[in-house]
């Protein structure tokens, strides 16, 4: 039986209807197996993006893995529910060799470490020896306060200034990196800057904590320096965020007044950030009139005082934010 025929041709086309049945039976066949392919296919997926805060009421996107957040709180708490484990008295354990860290040093001193070998030092396979002191890190104790907090620290300023992997950030007194191996791990490569002033600082972030971390090959531009002088980091440079952790604290009003006037044209109009820790006496001691033109003449405005908390222990900090208002 035919259902179509043509008449444009002599002979004529003429479809049966098993033949049509076959085709529509092999077109759906087709769709079957393409949608099954689809459904399985190893497609990239856009990734989660972690937020919280006051960036998270803004519509800021942090990228993932950078901010803590609640499910990462209750996922480390299950896993030590899970294994049943309590803390202990913090004594040392049977090991290969417990040592406190004055033991480990005294050790490093006598015998340089349990396996070793002898000879002089430059005939040794270390390719870049590093002083005990720093092996057994003394300088994590510089700060008056866990050297977890460092972690604290990166992740408000990276939440409150909005910054990217391709962001430009300037660190006033950087010491041995506790916030600044945060940042020098999240930028690209070359991307953190940092004014140092205290040599014993700079040898530590040099000649461990940078090599420790395997953070060699992300360049950070780290220079001695006082007086607030940053021509060595150069001119074409503009920061997304430039901050300074307590160390405002310990300069001369007029001094910090001089940095200022060298960052604010080193600042990103509107979007760049500048965050002072603790408190901005250099401002207030000149009375709120005074402070504010001051500020406005250097194409600066005040936008308020933030706290953050820690992750780890009882503690907030207090942090003064400031941007360029000018282009």
């Amino acid at each position: 039986m035919a259902l179509w025929s043509s008449s444009s041709s002599p002979k004529g086309i003429v479809v049966t209807f098993p033949v049509l049945l076959l085709t529509g039976f092999a077109v759906i066949l087709f769709c079957f197996f393409f949608i099954s392919n689809l459904s399985s296919c190893s497609c990239p997926v856009t990734p989660r993006i972690v937020v919280s805060g006051t960036a998270a009421n803004n519509g800021v996107h942090i990228g993932e893995g950078v901010l803590t957040n609640k499910d990462d709180v209750e996922w480390v708490k299950d896993q030590i529910k899970a294994n049943g484990l309590q803390m202990h008295e913090n004594v040392l354990r049977k090991g290969i060799n417990p040592r406190t860290r004055a033991q480990q040093l005294e050790d490093l001193r006598q015998f340089k470490g349990i396996s070793h070998y002898e000879g002089p030092e430059d005939q040794n396979r270390t390719a870049f020896p590093c002083p005990g002191e720093l092996l057994v890190e003394e300088h994590h104790s510089n700060y008056g306060e866990p050297w977890a907090g460092g972690r604290d620290v990166f992740e408000f300023l990276a939440e409150f200034s909005h910054i990217t992997p391709d962001a430009h950030v300037l660190e006033i007194g950087c010491g041995t990196l506790r916030v600044g191996l945060h940042f020098i791990r999240y930028l690209r490569r070359g991307h953190y800057h940092c004014l140092e002033r205290d040599e014993l600082s700079m040898m530590a972030a040099f000649r461990y904590e940078l090599p420790s971390q395997g953070l060699l090959s992300k360049r950070p531009l780290i220079v001695k320096g006082e007086d607030m002088n940053f021509s060595k980091f150069g001119s074409e440079v503009h920061y997304d965020l430039i901050y300074a952790s307590a160390v405002f604290l310990h300069m001369p009003d007029k001094l910090v007044w001089v940095g200022l006037e060298r960052l604010s044209n080193k600042l990103k109009p509107y979007d760049g950030r500048i965050f002072v820790s603790h408190n901005i006496k250099f401002c207030s001691r000149l009375g709120g009139e005074e402070c504010t033109k001051r500020l406005t003449n250097l194409g600066l405005e005040y936008l308020g005082k933030r706290t953050h908390d820690s992750l780890l222990f009882n503690h907030y900090e207090i942090w003064f934010e400031f941007r360029r208002s000018k282009p």
